[in-house]
């Protein structure tokens, strides 16, 4: 006799999967109240719930980095966390880089290096960048190689996004 695998009772079951958490999110310099599922990740809040496309879904396993976004300040993974456990956090992403038409250094350097070719992984490589000026760890090329390692280019614009974080550093500098 085969036995039927156990299902939690119906009722406990619809319960669970309306219920959604009030979470403040500071998005873009605009503090907004959100209701989300408690499994949804900051990534899929960013897309889907509010439509900032800007954050690319690669691999959604934190792996190429294509959906770098900056909390607080430091660079993150989007795809990896679950934006319940960000109440209050302050999120900035490539949409929320500029100021007005003027854009981020770090975007204006992206487009005088020629620093992406398809540009998709382009708002990810930005974000990780300004991230990892923000850290204030990089000193060297290699260091900003392996700084910058957990973002995938594969296109190959690697060393033009070597050279836009050189220049970022730089004038971060003087």
């Amino acid at each position: 006799m085969i036995e039927k695998p156990h299902r939690p009772n119906q009722a406990a079951e619809a319960a669970f999967s309306i219920q959604k958490h009030k979470i403040i999110l500071t998005i873009n310099e605009v503090e907004q109240e959100i209701k989300v599922d408690a499994w949804t990740t900051v990534l899929d809040l960013l897309r889907e719930h509010l439509h900032l496309t800007g954050t690319k879904k690669g691999c959604d396993h934190g792996q190429c980095g294509a959906c770098t976004v900056l909390m607080d300040g430091t660079r993150i993974n989007s795809c990896l966390t679950l934006a319940v456990m960000h109440d209050g956090a302050e999120i900035t992403t490539v949409e929320g880089l500029a100021k007005g038409e003027q854009l981020h250094p770090v975007q204006e350097a992206f487009i005088e290096q020629d620093a992406f070719q398809c540009g998709y992984c382009t708002p990810g490589q930005i974000c990780s960048a300004i991230g990892l000026i923000n850290e204030g760890k990089a000193k060297t090329p290699e260091d900003i190689r392996d700084l910058m390692s957990g973002n995938i280019c594969r296109c190959g614009a690697y060393n033009n996004i070597l050279k836009v974080v050189q220049e970022a550093l730089e004038r971060e500098r003087s």
